[in-house]
């Protein structure tokens, strides 16, 4: 069974709408991109189970939605994590504080600041740079901080170099001004921060945008045949919830 906090999700209906998800070229780099549409699409963070076991991994989420009447569509990972899965930075599921904001810099991509939270809200998702998040205080219903940004108000991050020699796998997520888009990208080829962050920018057109990870990054689209399955166990996981066929 899903975890107490997520016994809501049995008392609403569940949307038919799927997130829909493309193969895209841009620069002679192969992406694969999911777009939800908040204003149909119920999307979600997971961690753990009732019993605090981290599901880890796709299929596992998936099984224990499907117990309760649901499934998982589209799902990425969506944040960094400690070896022990538990949350690198702000993390909030439904309500449930599990990790604080972290506003300081400190090493790694996640402490390149700046760095951001995605902030889940009813009917929509908007990418906010940490400061930002931290001033306003968006009554979120789930969020999670990664970094570094990858746009920021129109720019890429200040620290991207265009000739950098930094290939990786990467996934990130950009938001629509008005919150009502949530889109989803991975690489499906080693890529620098440069050209990641221009994909959001100057080929989807966002004006904000977060990365969450690099080499252990995936990305399950049933639409396109992609499992997402994977070795090591994932911390964050975010996905579309969908009616149980």
């Amino acid at each position: 069974m899903i975890r107490a906090a997520f016994a809501f999700l049995m008392l609403l209906p569940l949307p038919a709408a799927a997130a829909e998800c493309r193969e895209d070229t841009y620069n002679e780099k192969v992406y694969t991109i999911c777009e939800v549409d908040m204003t149909r699409e119920r999307l979600e963070l997971f961690l753990a189970d009732e019993d605090g076991s981290v599901f880890g991994y796709f299929g596992t989420l998936d099984a224990a939605l499907q117990r309760d009447g649901m499934r998982l569509g589209f799902a990425t990972n969506a944040g960094m994590y400690h070896e022990d899965r538990s949350p690198v930075g702000h993390y909030l599921e439904n309500g449930k504080q599990v990790q604080r904001v972290i506003p300081n810099a400190g090493p790694g991509n996640f402490g390149l600041l700046p760095n951001g939270v995605l902030c889940l809200r009813d009917g929509r998702a908007d990418v906010f740079e940490t400061t930002v998040f931290l001033a306003e205080a968006p009554a979120c219903r789930s969020a999670t901080q990664s970094g570094p940004m990858l746009v920021i108000d129109g720019a890429l991050h200040p620290r991207f170099l265009v000739d950098s020699t930094s290939r990786y796998i990467r996934n990130g997520v950009g938001t629509s001004d008005d919150g009502t888009r949530a889109i989803f990208a991975i690489s499906d080829t080693a890529v620098t921060f440069y050209e990641f962050g221009s994909l959001f920018r100057d080929h989807l057109g966002l004006s904000s945008a977060l990365y969450f990870d690099g080499n252990i990054s995936r990305l399950r689209a049933p639409d396109l045949g992609r499992s997402g399955t994977g070795f090591t166990t994932l911390g964050p996981i975010i996905g579309v919830v969908e009616p149980a066929e």
